[in-house]
């Protein structure tokens, strides 16, 4: 009788126990619910949860089967230009020529690991990084030996991938991360448009380069296809941009034609200051910020700021 007692007296003792313990949780969480109300109200929970969202980097392959376009060019001095504006950028050199390398003034023999071993998976893409001397810009430099990934990707799994699968090991550390591509349609450029958001296209006013343009094109559909469903063209930006001549009118109204709304306004001349600064191992904005050609880029970059910001709009809006 007394251990039926002695047992009962312990089930009314757990029950208060567990009494207090709801009754607490119950006003801990009235209260937490009130707490949450008033900094919704006063929009303190905005500023919270946007400070938690991970940003992520913007990719954006620079690519045009034409060589000789201002690839290159253009990936070196926007990243200067982004990042004289406090975005974070990388810039990745995919292209075994390494004229983005030697256009932030590295010395293509004193690198180690390169974008080679980065796509091989022989090393993280991490240790490749280089910061350069320029305001905000790390490079994941390119050597010689890139030229013999062509062959040996085809022996490894996911080889249209490589690149994308390294590039989300980083993508949160970086505002923007800059793809250098070589002037072919081989593995290595799909790597880039399988693992980007958008194509930059650079291009002069010239026939070769409308081919170049309109091959390109075709293997951006074929990526969004079977790859990277998301991938869309940036922009076209013409580069070495001379006005006075009839092809240069004929080749932009031909462009503008079937690429309304995705031509730049921006172009980016022919300008002596744009071709001495690689030797320099500068960016144009670097070496002459003065210069018709460092102004140009300078403008281009704010309007493809503008652009994001304004499609950032669009999509907070399309949300609500």
């Amino acid at each position: 009788m007394f251990h039926v007692k002695h047992f009962q007296c312990k089930q009314m003792l757990v029950v208060r126990k567990l009494f207090h313990v709801e009754h607490f949780l119950s006003f801990y969480l009235l209260n937490l619910q009130k707490l949450l109300h008033s900094l919704r109200k006063y929009g303190i929970i905005n500023v919270i949860e946007t400070e938690r969202k991970t940003v992520m980097a913007i990719i954006i392959a620079v690519a045009n089967q034409k060589g000789g376009v201002g690839k290159s060019t253009t990936v070196v001095n926007l990243a200067a230009c982004l990042g004289q504006r406090k975005k974070k950028v990388l810039c990745v050199d995919m292209d075994a020529q390494g004229n983005t390398t030697s256009g932030f003034g590295i010395r293509k023999k004193n690198v180690g690991i390169s974008t080679y071993d980065a796509l091989l998976g022989l090393r993280r893409i991490q240790e490749a990084v280089i910061k350069t001397e320029f305001e905000n810009v790390w490079l994941v430099p390119a050597t010689s030996s890139l030229a013999a990934a062509d062959i040996e990707l085809i022996e490894v799994d996911n080889m249209q991938k490589r690149m994308k699968m390294q590039l989300l090991t980083i993508k949160q550390d970086y505002d923007y991360i800059l793809l250098d591509c070589p002037p072919s349609l081989s593995l290595i450029p799909v790597n880039a448009l399988c693992a980007c958001d958008t194509v930059l296209v650079p291009m002069t006013c010239e026939y070769f380069a409308m081919e170049g343009l309109s091959q390109l094109v075709e293997s951006i559909r074929l990526v969004k296809q079977r790859y990277n469903p998301t991938i869309d063209i940036e922009g076209i930006l013409f580069t070495m941009f001379d006005g006075r001549l009839n092809l240069t009118s004929q080749v932009v109204n031909e462009v503008k034609k079937h690429f309304p709304k995705k031509m730049f306004k921006t172009v980016i001349p022919r300008n002596v200051r744009i071709s001495e600064a690689p030797s320099f191992g500068k960016p144009v904005v670097y070496y002459d910020k003065s210069s018709r050609g460092a102004e140009a880029y300078e403008t281009f970059t704010e309007e493809l700021l503008k652009r994001h910001k304004a499609a950032e709009k669009a999509l907070a809006a399309s949300k609500k």
